[in-house]
């Protein structure tokens, strides 16, 4: 089986984290594995991961920072 251009996402190591709140609402969640972050979606934890490399990560993060991601 090949291997995944952005290597293995190990979820067994994965630790998520969210931003600070009510935990019974649904949120964003990241996990930082070695050189790789996952998000995935608090209401779905068996559901599907997002994965990112770190210059992916910063990229995202940057554009958020920036508004790139408003919906108005």
């Amino acid at each position: 089986m090949p291997q995944h251009p952005k290597g293995d996402f190990d979820l067994s190591r994965a630790v998520w984290q969210r931003a600070d709140g009510d935990p019974s609402e649904e949120a964003v969640e990241v996990a930082f594995v070695d050189d790789l972050i996952g998000m995935r979606n608090s209401s779905d934890p068996e559901g599907p991961v997002l994965v990112f490399t770190q210059a992916e990560w910063d990229a995202f993060v940057a554009g958020a920072r920036d508004g790139e991601f408003d919906l108005e």
